[in-house]
């Protein structure tokens, strides 16, 4: 099959961050499926857009640059929402870059806000790898080590009713929290969502020790909903993080509670924690209490909500009196150590 060789310093997304570097990057015209790694070009005539490099730090992607990346899926509540073709992407069209982390596929639709990675972009084919394979981001994934067993650190899980409540910052909350109770081996799982490297660094700057991603367990999102065998996934991630001699996980599900195949990933951790300590972020009160209800409803209890639901005083006010639990604004520091 033909193809075109390119110089080993192509920009390379954080969704390849797993996959070692080429000694020839040699690309041919073959179909891209989820996972991939693929070459991509950006239109001579268009603007840059910013996406995650390798290292977590924003990266621009120039007119006329060719970068690497791998075809995914996207379900944002409030972002983008786009996938991979039946039959994977087709060398010569144009698709678009569905996340920072260079995420790409067709475009299904996309929010109102301002989103600077978003852009169209032309597929050019599959990297072929020095062995004459197509990589994949799955063959470089964390191998657990199943035979370590569960060391019984206590699991701490922040939920969301949506994008951008919250979530990270209670994790980073949690996560000084903990240190300062002289935790010092902290683990720091985002279980599902998008990738994010630059998020796992900033975990990493508040002392958490081991951090992960979907993308460490082959997969650059957890989308779609309802994927087969996405359960494979959660239990190898949570093999390997539960394995780690550690003081505490903290676990972050990415997305909204019922999107992302956070549902499955709940029913993995239940399964091997029926009482994990759960915060909930929020963005009002009725928001607060429908997720209180619905988390219920899986088994789980909530100890903590958190978010724009806790802004005001009347806000935390109301969403502590409608749910019967403790609501604190983590954001302004509020006390995560009732949790500890």
């Amino acid at each position: 099959m033909d193809g075109a060789t390119f110089g080993t310093d192509l920009k390379r997304t954080s969704v390849l961050r797993r996959v070692p570097a080429f000694a020839t990057i040699h690309v041919v015209p073959a179909r891209g499926d989820e996972g991939c790694v693929c070459a991509f070009e950006m239109p001579v005539d268009g603007s840059s857009i910013v996406v995650e490099a390798v290292s977590g730090r924003s990266m621009f992607l120039a007119p006329g640059d060719v970068f690497l990346a791998t075809p995914g899926y996207r379900e944002s509540t409030r972002w983008v929402v786009g996938g991979v073709p039946p039959g994977g992407l087709v060398a010569g069209n144009d698709y678009w870059v569905l996340a920072q982390s260079g995420v790409v596929g067709e475009l299904v639709g996309d929010s109102p806000l301002e989103k600077s990675h978003l852009g169209r972009v032309k597929y050019l084919g599959t990297v072929r790898g020095d062995d004459g394979r197509t990589p994949r981001i799955a063959d470089f994934a964390a191998a657990a080590d199943t035979g370590a067993g569960d060391t019984g650190a206590p699991v701490f899980l922040v939920v969301g009713t949506s994008a951008e409540v919250g979530k990270t910052t209670a994790v980073i909350a949690l996560l000084r929290a903990l240190r300062q109770h002289g935790n010092g081996n902290l683990v720091a799982l985002k279980a599902t969502g998008t990738s994010s490297f630059a998020e796992l660094t900033t975990y990493q700057d508040y002392w958490a020790a081991h951090v992960f991603d979907c993308v460490d367990f082959g997969l650059p999102t957890t989308y779609p909903s309802n994927r087969e065998g996405v359960d494979r996934v959660f239990e190898s991630a949570l093999d390997t993080c539960l394995s780690i001699p550690a003081d505490a996980v903290v676990v972050e599900c990415g997305g909204d509670m019922i999107g992302a195949n956070v549902p499955v990933f709940l029913g993995c951790l239940k399964r091997r924690r029926s009482d994990p300590k759960v915060i909930l972020a929020a963005a009002d009160a009725l928001g607060a209490l429908g997720g209180t209800k619905v988390l219920q409803d899986m088994g789980l209890s909530v100890s903590l909500i958190t978010g724009p639901c806790t802004d005001t005083p009347t806000l935390q006010q109301r969403t502590q009196s409608l749910c019967g639990v403790p609501a604190v604004n983590l954001a302004r520091g509020g006390g995560v150590g009732v949790l500890i």
